[in-house]
């Protein structure tokens, strides 16, 4: 056997391809699996066959596949993940502050402010006792999530002096067609749904 030549030895011929030779291999091992000088001269000839193999390659005889020359393009890309940066990073303090809601989360103070909405389009003269109980829904939502009383007084009171103003002045730039209060009513129940639902 040490006659032939490694591609004889392994039963493969000159152009056959990784798979064939490396079954060969396997074929060759698992006849003679008793006799370990028979399989060291079976390994020997696989790794001459290996090593005439790569430097046919390197001398370009051998055409390799793309998948063997470039697995990147048959390997799925990875999927991306969003890393951020410095200029897209929230600032700690305001990271905090920010609450992935549930769904019944932004449906129950929805329900709530687009009620009060209603009871302040009844008539302006509702508007001033829908945004008192609207004050109140956003401050029983917020405390209800953190236990910081504090923190939501703070917030729903910021939001209503926000909503009152920004509403106003919204009424008069438009010149709505509702009263002022209402409008401006209208503007803090929305605020105050996002401070309740999307703020802790």
């Amino acid at each position: 056997m040490s006659d032939q030549n490694p591609y004889e030895q392994l039963g493969v011929t000159e152009g056959a391809s990784f798979e064939e030779i490396q079954a060969a291999r396997d074929r060759q091992i698992e006849q003679h699996n008793n006799d370990r000088k028979q399989i060291e001269q079976i390994e020997i000839a696989y790794d001459a066959v290996l090593m005439d193999r790569l430097r046919l390659r390197q001398q370009g005889k051998i055409k390799v596949p793309e998948g063997i020359r470039f697995p990147e393009r048959s390997m799925p890309a990875p999927p991306q993940t969003a890393t951020p940066t410095a200029s897209n990073r929230m600032p700690d303090w305001l990271q905090s502050s920010i609450d992935t809601p549930s769904q019944s989360d932004i449906l129950w103070p929805a329900g709530v402010f687009v009620l009060l909405s209603v009871l302040s389009a009844v008539s302006a003269e509702y508007a001033p006792i829908a945004l008192a109980f609207g004050a109140g829904a956003s401050l029983y939502f917020l405390n209800r999530k953190e236990k910081r009383f504090g923190r939501a007084i703070l917030f729903t009171l910021v939001a209503t002096i926000v909503g009152i103003l920004i509403g106003g002045q919204l009424a008069a730039w438009l010149g709505a067609q509702v009263a002022a209060e209402t409008f401006a009513a209208w503007v803090t129940f929305f605020l105050l749904w996002l401070v309740s639902s999307f703020l802790r």
